[in-house]
């Protein structure tokens, strides 16, 4: 499995000294309201994961699935909702946790989707923000690191649903996905 990624570009001690801060700062701006954590599936639940036990507030988790990628190392910009919330999100605190900013497809998408439901607040979270692929506007308001434009693997990212478990940000070997 290793022999497919190029390099890591983010070990897991810097994924957890980033994730702690993210969530010293979720904790302050979130105090006294009723949150609730959206972690968008499958990607982000090992960051969500991290990230919800340093979040020093009470708040409920829910779901969703959505699918733009399939198999292929590019979004195809047609987003479809595999699996939707199973609480009510009017007049809550939403925050969207998501693994990958790309392109904005499919967070803005998310995004009109989700506000039409009248939560009280909607914020986007996520671990890594590639902003020079942005084709779709898109407001993150809490951000790990932002990437070069390489396709990346582990810690809750794939390709062809594989390499989810790597503990580390790497980026996949271009011959993984030419084969």
């Amino acid at each position: 499995m290793l022999d497919k990624v190029e390099k890591i570009l983010i070990d897991e001690e810097k994924l957890r000294n980033r994730i702690r801060e993210m969530g010293r700062q979720i904790t302050e701006d979130y105090r006294g309201k009723d949150l609730i954590v959206i972690c968008i599936l499958k990607g982000a639940i090992l960051f969500t994961s991290d990230l919800v036990k340093e979040i020093k507030l009470p708040l409920s988790i829910d779901f969703m699935a959505v699918s733009s990628y399939g198999t292929s190392t590019k979004s195809s910009g047609v987003v479809r909702i595999l699996k939707d919330l199973d609480e009510e999100i009017e007049g809550r605190h939403v925050l969207i946790v998501e693994d990958i900013v790309d392109s904005g497809l499919t967070l803005n998408y998310l995004t009109e989707n989700l506000l039409s439901r009248k939560p009280a607040s909607l914020k986007i979270c996520c671990c890594l923000d590639k902003p020079e692929r942005r084709m779709a506007p898109v407001k993150v308001n809490y951000v790990g690191f932002n990437i070069p434009d390489e396709f990346v693997i582990g810690y809750g990212l794939d390709y062809a649903e594989k390499y989810r478990n790597l503990p580390f940000i790497g980026v996949l070997s271009k011959d993984a996905y030419q084969e």
